[in-house]
C-alpha cells in the first residue's frame, strides 16, 4: 500500500507541501493512508447534502464542483476543484454533509477514512498544519466568491472566475495560465457566477470582442493577461500563493 499510496497521493502531497515543510516521515504518513478508489463520469455525485459521512474524498483526476441547492431546485456552485484538492476535508470532524460534491468531467478520486486522516494529523504536526492551512485558504476563496457575485458586474464575474481557474491550474502544475481547456459548461459557469447561461455567453463574447481572450469551443487563450486581470478586478493575494 505505501508504494501504491505514494503514486495515488503524489498530487496531494505536492499540494500540501506548498503549505508547510514536510520531511520524509510526513510524506510517508500521507502515502500510507488507507483508501479506496472511486470513478465516475460527468455529473456523478461524490457527496450528497445531508448524508452522514465517515470519509474524505480527494480528487485525483478530472474536475469537480461543490454546490448547494434551494428548495425549488436552484443550484449555486460554490467552488470548482482540480486534481489534488480535498473535496470535503471538513468531514474529518463534521459527520453530516452540508453541500453536494459532483464531478463536471470524467474523474477519479480517493476515499480516505476520516479517522485515518485524524490520526495522521495527530501524529504528524506538519500534516496537521498543512491541512489547517488548506482549510483556511478554502475559506479565503469562498470569501472572494461572495465578493465576486455580490459586487462585481457580469463581465468581471466571468473574467474573475477564468483568472482564478487559470492561476490555480498553474499552481497545480496543470499547464500555462494563458491557454487551457474549460472543463465547465456555460451553464455551470452561470451557476457559479449568479448569471444565466445566455448572459455568460454574452460576457465571453464581449471579452473576445475586446481582444482579451480568444475562444474555440471550450478552448480559451488569454491574449492579454494584465488587461484580463484589470477587467476581472483579480488580485491573486487571496489564494495565498498556494491554492
Amino acid at each position: 500500500m505505501p508504494a501504491e499510496g505514494a503514486d495515488v497521493f503524489g498530487s496531494v502531497i505536492r499540494r500540501l507541501e506548498r503549505f508547510g515543510r514536510f520531511d520524509a516521515s510526513d510524506r510517508e504518513a500521507i502515502a500510507a493512508l488507507p483508501f479506496t478508489l472511486g470513478r465516475g463520469r460527468s455529473s456523478h455525485y461524490i457527496v450528497r447534502e445531508r448524508d452522514r459521512v465517515t470519509q474524505c474524498a480527494i480528487l485525483l483526476s478530472g474536475y469537480a464542483c461543490r454546490h448547494r441547492t434551494t428548495s425549488d431546485g436552484g443550484r449555486q456552485i460554490v467552488s470548482f476543484h482540480l486534481p489534488g484538492d480535498f473535496l470535503d476535508l471538513q468531514h474529518m470532524l463534521i459527520p453530516v454533509a452540508d453541500y453536494n460534491v459532483q464531478t463536471i468531467t470524467e474523474a477519479t478520486w480517493a476515499i480516505v477514512p476520516a479517522n485515518a486522516l485524524r490520526e495522521a494529523a495527530r501524529d504528524r504536526p506538519a500534516v496537521l498544519e498543512a491541512l489547517w492551512r488548506d482549510t483556511l485558504i478554502d475559506a479565503s476563496v469562498f470569501r472572494e466568491w461572495v465578493l465576486n457575485i455580490g459586487r462585481r458586474d457580469a463581465k468581471s464575474r466571468v473574467a474573475h472566475m477564468l483568472c482564478e481557474f487559470a492561476t490555480r491550474r498553474k499552481a497545480a502544475g496543470l499547464g500555462s495560465p494563458e491557454r487551457f481547456e474549460l472543463p465547465m459548461s456555460q451553464e455551470q459557469i452561470a451557476d457559479a457566477t449568479g448569471l444565466t447561461p445566455v448572459h455568460v455567453n454574452r460576457m465571453l463574447g464581449a471579452l473576445s470582442a475586446d481582444g482579451i481572450i480568444a475562444r474555440d469551443k471550450r478552448r480559451v487563450d488569454i491574449v492579454d493577461w494584465k488587461r484580463m486581470c484589470r477587467v476581472a478586478d483579480f488580485d491573486p493575494a487571496y489564494l495565498h500563493a498556494a491554492a
